[in-house]
C-alpha cells in the first residue's frame, strides 16, 4: 500500500493543505463543546456572569465581606473606588448614593486567586441574606446572648448583618468558621453557583440590568461558536474537494503507470495476467485506492486529534469521574469492528478475483458470441455466467450483510452511551459535583471519540480490500518485461548496407515454462526484393516464427538478425519502424476507414493512403460505401466482413511504407481472385523490400522465391515451388492435398 501512496508525491502540495485544513477542523470541532458549555453554565444558569468574582461591588456589600475573610485586605487591593460622573451613574444607577468600587484589571491567575478567597464570602453572605436562613440564624444568635426583653426586642428588628456587627470580634469569627466548616462540605461547584447568585443580587442593587446582560453574552457566544462551526465547516468542504482532487489524481496517475507499464509487456506477460484482469486491475483496482484515499487523510490526521484531544479535554475538566464512560464505549466499539473484521476479511480479500473471473467469462463469451450460436451453447454458457455471478453476488451479499450490521450496532453503542452519560451526569448534577453545561459538553466529546474510533473502524474495513487492490496493481507495476531494450550507450545501429536483410541463424525458442522448444534450429534468410513465404501443418510454428521478428518474443537461443543487426541490441521501436506486420486476425479500432490505414502514419497524405487502399484491393468496397475513406469502423471491425478486415489490416501495413513486410496468414480470407490480384500488385509494388508471408494455401506461395517448409517446429524444406515437389515429401503432401497435378505443373491458378 505505501507503495502505491508514493505515487502522491506529485500532489504534495494539495497533500500539506489537506493536512493543516484537517488540523484546523479538528481544532475548531474540539472548541465547540466548550461554546455550548459557556452558554448553557454561564449564560443560562450564571445569567452571563463567569466568574465568582463581582466586576462592582458597593462599598457596604465590601465591608460586609471583610467580616467572614481573613483576606479582606487582598480583596480590598483588588478594587479601585469607581469615579462618580455621569457616564458612570448612568451605567451604575446605585453610584450616585453610595461608593461602588470597580475590579482592577487583573491576569487570569490573579481572578482564579481571588475567586478562590471570594466565593465562600459572598455565599455566606447569599445565605445570611435569604429569608428563611437569615430568620433562623437571627433567632439562634439572639438566643445564644444573654439580652433582656426590651434588647431582645429591639434586636430583632434590625438587619441580620447589623446584629453580627454589634458582636464581639470573637463570636464574628466563631460564626465565621462555623459556616466556613459547613461550606467545606460542599463542591466547588456548588459554592461558586451561590457565590454567583450574590453577585446577581449585587448587580441587581447597583442597577445593572441582568437580563441585557444574560442575552449579551448569549448572543457573543453564539456568534464566536457560529464563527467556529463556520470554520469547520470550511474546513471540511475544502478537505473533501482537495481528497477529492488528490484521490481522482492518483487513480489518473496509477492508470497512467498500469497502462505504460502494460505497453511495454511482451505477449508473455499479457498472457500470464490476462486480459480480463488487466482491465479490472487498471479500473475497480484503481478505485478502491481512490476510494480508501478520500478516507484515509481524515483517519490519519483527523482522527487521532479528535481522539486525543477529545481525551485530554475531558481529563482536564472536572469531569473526570466519567472518563469510564469513554473507556467503555471505546471498548465496545473496538469489540465489534474485531468480530466483523475476523467474519469479513476472507470474503473481502476474495472480491476482486471474483470480480476478475466475472470480467473473464462475459468477455469470452461476448467475444465467441457467433460460435456459441452455432454451437447452441447458449444454456451451458449461461449457467457459466451464472456460475460467476451467483459467486460474486454471494459473497457481495455477506460482505454487505457484515457491514450493514456495523452501523446499526455503532449507533446502539453510541445511543446507549449517551443515555447513559445523562443518567451518571443527572446524578452528578443532583449531587452538585457537576454542571449542566459540563454534561453536555463530555456528551459532545464523547460522540467525538467514539466517532473517531469509528472511522478509524471503518478504515480498517476499506483497508484490507483496497490493499488486495494495492498489490494487484503493484503486481502490474513491478512486473518487468522479459523484452527490454538494452541501455542507450551500448544499442547499435542498423547497417545500412543489409538493408531489409532478415537472418536466422540456428534460432530456438520455446515459450516461459514450457517443457521443450516450439521452434528449433531455425537456419535461414530472408532478402531485399525477394519474397520468402513459410507453409507447414496446423502447429508447426509458423506464426511463432515470424512473431520473432518484431521481438513480440526473444528467441532462446541462437541469433536473429535484422539488418545486420542482432534485434536484441537495438530499440524495440526502431525495430519495429521497420516492419510493416499484419497478424493472423486482422485487427481494427474504432473510427474510420481512413484513421485505420494512417494509424502507423498519421501525418501521411491522402494520395499515399489511397495508393496502400488499392494495392490491398480495398479500393472498390470503400469506393461503394456512402462516405468513401471516412465511413466508420466499429469497435473491433464489427461492421466490415473478415476480408475486408483483413485488406484494410493489409493498407495499414503498407502505407507506412516498411522495409521488411510480414503477413502472417493475411490473405486466408480473401478469395481466390482478389488472393491473386493482391499478390500480382505487390510484387509491383514492393521492389526492394523483404517480404514474407505465412500461408495455408499453396496458390499463394507457389510463386514466392523461397519457401519455407516448417514441421514440428523444424525446417524441413526450403527452396523454390519446383525444388520442393521433388525434394520435400512434407510439402509435396500439402501440395496435392489443395491442387492436382496438372494444377501444379501450371505453377498458376485461373
Amino acid at each position: 500500500m505505501l507503495k502505491i501512496l508514493k505515487n502522491l508525491k506529485e500532489s504534495i502540495l494539495l497533500v500539506i493543505a489537506i493536512i493543516i485544513l484537517l488540523c484546523v477542523q479538528a481544532a475548531a470541532d474540539l472548541n465547540l463543546p466548550d461554546f455550548t458549555s459557556k452558554i448553557v453554565n454561564v449564560g443560562l444558569q450564571q445569567g452571563g456572569i463567569e466568574e465568582a468574582v463581582p466586576d462592582v461591588i458597593r462599598e457596604s456589600t465590601l465591608n460586609d465581606l471583610n467580616y467572614f475573610t481573613k483576606d479582606d485586605e487582598k480583596i480590598q487591593n483588588s478594587y479601585e473606588l469607581l469615579e462618580k460622573n455621569e457616564k458612570n451613574i448612568e451605567k451604575y444607577p446605585a453610584l450616585e448614593n453610595e461608593n461602588i468600587y470597580k475590579l482592577k484589571k487583573l491576569n487570569k491567575d490573579e481572578i482564579q486567586e481571588l475567586e478562590k478567597i471570594i466565593a465562600k464570602p459572598l455565599m455566606i453572605l447569599t445565605e445570611l441574606t435569604n429569608e428563611s436562613n437569615a430568620d433562623k440564624i437571627k433567632e439562634m444568635l439572639l438566643n445564644q446572648s444573654n439580652l433582656s426583653s426590651e434588647q431582645y426586642s429591639y434586636m430583632s428588628q434590625m438587619n441580620i448583618m447589623d446584629i453580627i456587627k454589634s458582636l464581639p470580634e470573637e463570636t464574628i469569627e466563631e460564626i465565621s468558621n462555623n459556616l466556613e466548616t459547613n461550606l467545606n462540605t460542599m463542591s466547588e461547584s456548588m459554592i461558586s453557583q451561590a457565590a454567583i447568585q450574590e453577585i446577581k443580587n449585587e448587580y441587581k442593587a447597583i442597577g445593572i440590568n441582568l437580563e441585557n446582560m444574560q442575552n449579551n453574552y448569549i448572543f457573543l457566544v453564539g456568534i464566536q461558536m457560529l464563527g467556529v462551526a463556520l470554520i469547520s465547516m470550511l474546513s471540511a468542504v475544502s478537505i473533501m474537494f482537495l481528497s477529492s482532487r488528490v484521490a481522482a489524481k492518483l487513480g489518473k496517475t496509477l492508470r497512467e503507470k498500469i497502462f505504460k507499464k502494460v505497453l511495454s509487456f511482451s505477449t508473455a506477460e499479457i498472457n500470464a495476467f490476462s486480459t480480463a484482469s488487466l482491465i479490472t486491475r487498471s479500473t475497480n483496482d484503481v478505485q478502491q485506492i481512490q476510494q480508501l484515499l478520500t478516507m484515509l487523510f481524515r483517519v490519519v490526521v483527523y482522527a487521532p486529534i479528535i481522539g486525543i484531544g477529545g481525551i485530554l479535554r475531558v481529563v482536564r475538566t472536572s469531569t473526570t469521574s466519567m472518563a469510564w464512560v469513554i473507556a467503555l464505549a471505546v471498548f465496545l466499539i473496538i469489540s465489534i469492528v474485531l468480530v466483523l473484521f475476523i467474519v469479513a476479511m476472507p470474503k473481502f480479500r476474495k472480491m476482486q478475483s471474483l470480480i476478475d473471473r466475472l470480467n473473464l467469462v462475459s468477455r469470452e463469451i461476448l467475444t465467441g458470441l457467433p460460435v456459441i450460436r452455432a454451437f447452441n451453447t447458449q444454456k451451458r454458457e449461461e449457467k457459466r455466467f451464472d456460475e460467476a455471478n451467483n459467486n460474486l453476488m454471494k459473497n457481495s451479499i455477506f460482505v454487505n450483510k457484515s457491514m450493514s450490521l456495523m452501523m446499526p450496532a455503532m449507533m446502539f453503542v453510541m445511543q446507549g452511551i449517551m443515555i447513559l452519560i445523562i443518567w451518571v451526569g443527572g446524578h452528578s448534577i443532583d449531587e452538585g459535583i457537576m454542571q449542566v453545561g459540563d454534561m453536555m459538553a463530555f456528551l459532545q466529546y464523547t460522540m467525538q471519540i467514539v466517532m473517531s474510533f469509528l472511522m478509524i473502524s471503518i478504515i480498517s474495513i476499506l483497508l484490507p480490500r483496497a490493499s488486495v487492490s494495492a498489490n494487484r496493481i503493484n503486481e502490474i507495476l513491478e512486473t518487468e518485461p522479459q523484452i527490454n531494450d538494452k541501455p542507450e550507450e551500448e544499442l547499435q545501429k542498423f547497417d545500412e548496407s543489409k538493408k531489409g536483410l532478415v537472418e536466422f541463424k540456428n534460432v530456438s525458442f520455446r515459450y516461459p515454462d514450457a517443457d521443450m522448444e516450439i521452434l528449433e534450429d531455425i537456419d535461414f534468410t530472408c532478402e531485399p526484393n525477394k519474397t520468402t513465404a513459410i507453409i507447414g501443418s496446423t502447429g508447426s510454428g509458423k506464426s511463432t516464427l515470424v512473431n520473432l521478428i518484431p521481438r513480440f518474443y526473444d528467441v532462446t537461443g541462437g541469433e536473429l538478425l535484422v539488418d545486420g543487426v542482432n534485434i536484441k541490441n537495438v530499440s524495440q521501436k526502431n525495430l519495429r519502424s521497420k516492419i510493416g506486420f499484419v497478424p493472423q486476425k486482422g485487427i481494427l479500432f474504432s473510427g474510420t476507414i481512413e484513421s485505420n490505414i494512417k494509424y502507423g502514419k498519421e501525418n501521411m497524405s491522402n494520395e499515399e493512403m489511397e495508393k496502400a487502399a488499392q494495392i490491398a484491393q480495398a479500393t472498390e468496397f470503400i469506393q461503394n460505401k456512402e462516405e468513401k475513406f471516412k465511413s466508420p469502423i466499429a469497435q473491433g471491425g464489427n461492421n466490415v466482413s473478415g476480408g475486408q478486415k483483413q485488406r484494410l489490416s493489409i493498407a495499414r501495413a503498407l502505407a507506412i511504407d516498411p522495409e521488411i513486410l510480414i503477413f502472417d496468414d493475411s490473405f486466408s480470407a480473401l478469395d481466390l481472385k482478389t488472393d491473386k490480384a493482391l499478390r500480382e500488385e505487390l510484387s509491383k509494388q514492393t521492389k526492394n523490400k523483404t517480404v514474407i508471408i505465412v500461408a495455408q494455401r499453396i496458390s499463394t506461395i507457389m510463386n514466392a522465391d523461397q519457401i519455407i517448409v516448417l514441421e514440428e517446429g523444424k525446417i524441413v524444406g526450403k527452396g523454390t515451388h519446383e525444388e520442393l515437389l521433388k525434394n520435400c515429401e512434407t510439402y509435396k503432401q500439402i501440395a496435392l492435398s489443395q491442387l492436382s497435378e496438372e494444377e501444379l505443373e501450371k505453377k498458376e491458378v485461373k
